[in-house]
């Protein structure tokens, strides 16, 4: 392999994209060059006059990881940048391989400084199936996305992974009322509603544990799967995965953050998937654990769209709250045990658009 190319690193320039973490870039770029050389020929020295040439920045996510995307001899790869002060990428190399171990397409690890909080990733592309969801229609991503969900929940392992506990659950229940209610709409809950609500935690967290409990995602959605040159779905995001309801990445697919699917497409996507994830569940009660599923993650995305808005200035997450407020409202009138708590949120949410 000769050396006559530059390493390039292209599109964005690196004084477009400033900001407190710049203190990190001439560090990262140093080990970028370190760690490609040596990944792809460790036999050669590293020639003196080897540099970087220009920085593309890929679009981050709503933690403090950042993306960069370096090219070199034809091929492209990742880089993350994630302040070790923090979070770590340790959870990410987990995830990676148990993904990869059963058979399914996370990034490769090329590299890592895991004490800098540096990893070198294969490049899975750009194609998220965001931008296929109208072009190509749901049911072919659909059928897709299932074969993934079922891998995930029959064959990646839990041995380790944090449980998605009732603690938890609650905990990201209550990113509602801290940070919708209070933080951004000025309100605080009466004492009848704060029992009501309650009541509705109970209930959600009563149907998260009654589920199987497999390999969860966390955040399985449109942007986070990419459409591979190959027909393989690829995975990213994955860092945050536990162990908990085997319904809850299948209502992050379903209850999409860029799409609005008619109530009669959601059941039909239901009842497929309960044939390849439970058909031995009763299908009414699989589609109640898939509604109520996405109730409690619904209600925890509005919450944590205020946290990201007001906590860690993270702009253009407020404008999405809308489409999971209609989410919730569209649930609520399905099942009359959550009668009680319609109105309450109704009036809640009837706010999001004023």
């Amino acid at each position: 392999m000769r050396y006559s190319k530059t390493l390039h690193v292209l599109m964005t320039d690196i004084g477009e994209t400033m900001s407190p973490l710049d203190h990190r870039l001439a560090p990262l770029q140093q080990w970028t060059i370190t760690a490609l050389h040596h990944a792809l020929t460790p036999e050669v020295a590293v020639p003196a006059n080897y540099a970087l040439g220009t920085w593309e920045s890929v679009s981050g996510d709503a933690s403090f990881r950042r993306y960069f995307r370096t090219h070199f001899d034809g091929r492209s790869y990742i880089i993350m940048d994630a302040p070790p002060e923090k979070e770590s990428v340790e959870p990410f190399v987990d995830i990676a391989q148990r993904l990869l171990k059963a058979g399914l397409r996370a990034p490769i690890i090329v590299a890592q400084q895991q004490e800098q909080g540096f990893l070198l990733l294969e490049d899975l592309g750009d194609e998220m199936l965001k931008s296929l969801l109208n072009k190509a229609g749901g049911q072919p991503l659909m059928d897709a996305v299932l074969p993934v969900l079922a891998t995930m929940a029959s064959s990646c392992e839990t041995a380790g992974l944090p449980d998605y506990s009732s603690a938890k659950l609650q905990e990201e229940l209550a990113l509602f009322p801290d940070w919708y209610l209070q933080q951004h709409l000025g309100l605080s809950m009466t004492s009848d509603e704060a029992e009501q609500w309650q009541q509705l935690t109970q209930t959600l967290v009563d149907n998260a544990l009654a589920q199987p409990q497999v390999f969860v995602h966390r955040d399985f959605h449109s942007c986070n799967l990419h459409q591979l040159p190959d027909g393989d779905i690829g995975v990213i995001d994955f860092q945050d995965a536990v162990c908990g309801p085997l319904t809850y990445d299948l209502a992050s697919w379903l209850w999409d953050r860029y799409i609005t699917w008619p109530r009669a497409q959601l059941e039909a996507w239901m009842l497929q998937a309960h044939q390849q994830l439970a058909p031995q569940v009763d299908e009414k009660c699989w589609i109640r654990w898939c509604d109520l599923m996405g109730l409690q993650r619904n209600l925890k995305i509005v919450g944590i769209f205020a946290r990201l808005h007001y906590r860690d200035n993270k702009d253009g997450y407020l404008e999405m709250t809308p489409r999971f407020s209609d989410y919730i409202s569209a649930v609520l009138p399905l099942y009359p045990e959550l009668a009680s708590n319609r109105v309450m949120l109704d009036k809640w949410l009837a706010m999001v658009k004023k």
